[in-house]
């Protein structure tokens, strides 16, 4: 029998406690918080309570906050206290905010000195800037000490902070002056100064720094940590990657709700009531609905058209489908590289100029296979008639990418996000467009009017 939290709950009269605690605490805690939302209350809290607390710490961090308020409201006093002091400063304080205010009530009469300090600096600083990630925990001391003295002091402290990779430098008032890794520490001579081994030129944050820039700059360099710093270039703590994982999964997940035409929270799918998913959906949909309208305006202005040459119509969705897809794939090329820092609006000349090299090609290739594709299959059209349709195409495809290329560079230099332009809004815009491109194009070919 494998000790799966699956197993271990169907056969749990055979364990005895002492067995049922190593089974839990053999169990990774990626298997526990798969499993853990089809447990009963009464048996989350008594597997909970069979943890280790470094597994408990990590269990309640990775859990709905559903999950963690059922757990802590459950536990008595002292084991809350115990739990919540072992948590990291910046996990306690965004478990605070989670919570509702009468559990946070609770939680926070349970507290210690240190932990309501600590949480006290954190809650001052708006929880989507840098300074809302960082935990206050890390290893700073003097450059005046020399590097057996700064072993002994890192030995010291090691244990109270979050990681020990970097040892920051500070004057008096908390300026920031250095940086120097453990390993240069453990490399150089116990008589060398830290002033002489320490980086001066040091990469840091103000503490207003929006998180996914932040974030941004810490996975660039490649940092474990990084520092963040006031006006006056105070220490006031470190950003650790770990932290930034979760604004990056954040962020992509809000991305990807705009880019699907959809607003709200990043909350779990399961944790979403009904109504937060119409609230979600519905607003855009209506946005879209009435966008989507204006083909109608277009279709009635060339109405005419249908009448001296009907094949037109037959190939309206291939049209906008083409156009919306060339669009499409524009556009998410230029918001990756907006995302990622690759692109500024400086570029915007040379990236124009790039995709209409590009559209004209792919333009032509797929004005070519239209043509090739009407006359070889059904409904067999004429030759000029599938020529008309292929120009056009190539015309919506090359309109399309311009359009897909240029509006997020556009709505980005606005300073508004451009993944709203992207997918569902991009392709209707680009329907209406390149309807009024197709239309134009054939009346002038087919000599219509």
């Amino acid at each position: 029998m494998s000790d799966s939290l699956e197993n271990i709950r169907e056969f749990i009269e055979q364990y005895s406690e002492e067995d049922l605690k190593k089974a839990i605490n053999g169990i990774p805690i990626d298997d526990l918080i798969e499993y853990w939302d089809q447990l009963a209350s009464e048996e989350e809290l008594r597997f909970f309570s069979l943890l280790n607390l470094d597994r408990k710490v990590d269990l309640i961090n990775s859990l709905p906050s559903s999950s963690q308020e059922t757990l802590v409201t459950d536990l008595s006093v002292e084991h809350k206290r115990v739990l919540l002091e072992e948590m990291e400063p910046d996990d306690l304080t965004d478990f605070m905010q989670a919570i509702s205010p009468e559990v946070r009530d609770a939680v926070w009469k349970s507290l210690g000195d240190e932990a309501k300090q600590e949480t006290l600096f954190l809650l001052k600083f708006d929880e989507d800037d840098a300074a809302g990630l960082m935990t206050p925990r890390y290893l700073a001391l003097s450059s005046s000490l020399n590097v057996s003295q700064a072993l002994g002091w890192v030995r010291k402290n090691a244990a109270d902070v979050e990681t020990v990779s970097y040892i920051y430098v500070v004057d008096q008032l908390k300026r920031l002056r250095g940086v120097v890794s453990l390993r240069h520490i453990l490399t150089a001579r116990d008589e060398d100064l830290i002033e002489d081994i320490i980086i001066k030129k040091v990469v840091t944050v103000r503490e207003d720094t929006d998180q996914e820039a932040a974030a941004r700059i810490l996975e660039t360099h490649d940092f474990v940590a990084l520092p963040v710093v006031d006006d006056y270039n105070r220490l006031l703590g470190i950003i650790t990657f770990d932290d930034v994982i979760d604004v990056i999964r954040e962020e992509q997940t809000e991305d990807i709700y705009k880019m699907g035409a959809m607003g709200g929270g990043t909350e779990r799918y399961l944790e979403s009531s009904i109504w937060s998913l119409i609230g979600k959906r519905v607003p855009w949909l209506g946005i879209l609905l009435v966008a989507a309208t204006l083909t109608t305006n277009v279709l009635s202005y060339f109405e005419s058209l249908f009448v001296a040459a009907t094949v037109l119509t037959l190939f309206i969705p291939t049209i906008i489908g083409t156009g919306g897809n060339s669009g499409t794939q524009s556009a998410t090329l230029i918001i990756r590289g907006l995302a990622m820092g690759e692109l500024h609006f400086h570029d915007f000349g040379r990236v124009l100029l790039k995709e209409i090299a590009v559209a004209m090609v792919i333009g032509i290739c797929m004005g070519a296979l239209i043509v090739v594709r009407s006359v070889f299959l059904p409904p067999f059209i004429e030759m000029h008639e599938a020529i008309t349709i292929g120009v056009a195409l190539s015309f919506v495809i090359v309109f399309a990418t311009l359009v897909g290329a240029s509006a997020p560079l556009i709505i980005n230099r606005m300073g508004m996000d451009p993944t709203v332009m992207a997918a569902p809004l991009m392709a209707t815009l680009i329907d209406i467009a390149g309807l009024t491109v197709y239309f134009l194009t054939a009346r002038l070919l087919l000599g219509l009017h």
